[in-house]
């Protein structure tokens, strides 16, 4: 094998069995028909850009109870982007404080109000969304997604949990220049309910796929999924701490 060779090779994403995703997807989705929870900004199709880029903004690094609690309040005191723009950094910083890192997401949200106010419209491509600021990978497959009807996926840390456990580890570290989690992630969610497929796989992180002692006992991905066959069994019954993953590759 030439050099070329092998260096296409590692970049090529691994592949997936169409079948397992099929799987993967439709339990994940029976199991949110059920089990899914309901939030206000959980309302396809009337939620503004504006509600939209917010709301999620804020449910980044959040639990989603908490951002439940105050995104009300804080769409009826900042209705929009003027509103948001001009808003008094404490009294936006207050409206924050709940959320943690209020004064890091006040400056943000102060910065990209700023900006929208001159655009008017939130931009139509993922490279001109991405340029705005604080608007990341994230963000910007939530506008696609929610406003446009994109198959994107609402592909964080949680999500990735889920993912890897299930289909294997990623390739690197970051998750927005991972190959593999890339890929992987948007033939999962590449179906009619996009948006709730990706719903039901942050639910299923947040409920039953833990960080730490996850309850493989009551996961409807039980059968199949790698780390439930790999890692070791607590005596209640609960899987315990994912090994460490191996070394990644450098971006």
């Amino acid at each position: 094998m030439t050099p070329a060779k092998a260096l296409a090779d590692r970049r090529r994403p691994k592949r997936v069995d169409v079948r397992r995703i099929r799987a993967f997807r439709s339990r994940c989705l029976d199991w949110y028909d059920g089990n899914g929870r309901s939030f206000p900004w959980r309302r396809p199709g009337t939620l503004s850009d504006y509600e939209i880029v917010i709301t999620e903004t804020l449910l980044q690094r959040t639990r989603a109870d908490v951002v439940a609690r105050i995104v009300a309040g804080f769409m009826s005191e900042f209705p929009d982007w003027e509103s948001l723009a001009n808003a008094p950094s404490v009294r936006l910083q207050d409206q924050l404080r709940p959320v943690g890192l209020w004064q890091r997401r006040a400056d943000s949200f102060r910065r990209l109000a700023s900006e929208m106010v001159l655009l008017g419209d939130l931009p139509r491509s993922r490279e001109e969304l991405e340029r705005l600021p604080g608007i990341g990978q994230y963000i910007a497959s939530a506008v696609m997604l929610m406003r446009d009807g994109r198959p994107e996926p609402l592909l964080d840390s949680n999500m990735a949990r889920v993912l890897e456990r299930y289909f294997g580890p990623r390739e690197r570290a970051d998750i927005r220049y991972d190959p593999y989690l890339q890929a992987l992630s948007r033939q999962v969610v590449r179906c009619s309910r996009s948006l709730e497929a990706s719903w039901a796989i942050l639910d299923l992180a947040a409920l039953v796929c833990l960080p730490r002692l996850p309850r493989c006992d009551q996961c409807p991905l039980a059968t199949g999924c790698r780390f439930r066959l790999d890692a070791p069994v607590e005596p209640r019954g609960r899987r315990m701490l994912e090994r460490k993953r191996p070394p990644t590759r450098a971006r």
